[in-house]
Order: C-alpha cells, then structure tokens, then sequence
C-alpha cells in the first residue's frame, strides 16, 4: 500500500511540474506526505486541505489559500508565502527555515514547535487580530528576519 502511494505521490508531482498546479481549487484535498518540493502552487486554495508530512521545499505558495490547512510536519524550508493566507493553519513542527512570509497572514495559526529560523516576514505580515506579533510565541519572533 506505501509503494502504491508512493508511485501516485511520484506521479502527482511530475503532473504538477509539468501542467502546474497553480490556480487550482484543491480544497478540502488530501496531499498528506506529497513531494511538491519546488513546485509553482501559486494562488492555489488548499483550503481545509491535508498537507501533514508533505515537502514544500522551495515552493511558490504565493498568495495560497491555507486557511485552516493541515501542515503539521510539513516541510517549508525555503518555501515563497508571500501574501499566503494562513489563517487557522496547523503548522504544528513545520519547518519553516528561511520561508518568505512577507504580507502573510498568520492569525490564529497554530505554530507550536514549528521552526521559523531565518525565515522572513514585513510590516504586512499579520500574527494576529490587533497588532503584529501577539499571540506568536517570541521565541519564534526572535529568530525571523523583518525585511
């Protein structure tokens, strides 16, 4: 069964490299473990999608809709989030080492044990409801990059 998985996992990313995913409504979908590393997943709605364990490595999520995503586990080093929405996302032990979350909406995301060393945000992004960085653990703050 993990090969069968496997193989489709290999399929769906030579797909997205070739025809691109970007744009696409994959709300609600299961990509849990899925290589996407490197992928244009620019403007996709990933909404209340399953994205646990998967590789974002080096990924364009600008401008994604996340909201309420499961990240839990997955890995965004390097990943481009600019302007994503991430709001109620589970980013519960994702890496996120040297993502771009400039202009990102992180309200209500749930950040515990995830890693933002070296990753970057601006005067856009937004922690929470008020003001930026309440309700951020800032321990996480210390280790971001304000551009």
């Amino acid at each position: 069964m993990n090969s069968l998985r496997n193989r489709i996992a290999s399929l769906l990313k030579r797909v997205a490299m070739i025809e691109g995913l970007s744009g696409q409504d994959l709300r609600g979908q299961d990509w849990s473990g899925v290589d996407l590393s490197g992928t244009d997943l620019r403007n996709t709605n990933f909404y209340y999608a399953n994205l646990s364990g998967a590789d974002l490595r080096g990924a364009n999520l600008r401008n994604a809709d996340l909201r309420s995503a499961n990240l839990k586990g997955a890995n965004l080093k390097g990943a481009n989030l600019e302007g994503a929405n991430l709001w109620g996302a589970n980013l519960i032990g994702a890496d996120l080492r040297g993502a771009n979350l400039e202009g990102a909406k992180l309200v209500r995301a749930m950040t515990h044990k995830a890693n933002f060393v070296g990753a970057t945000y601006n005067s856009k992004t937004l922690f929470s409801y008020s003001a930026p960085y309440d309700r951020f653990p800032q321990s996480q703050k210390k280790v971001m990059v304000k551009k």
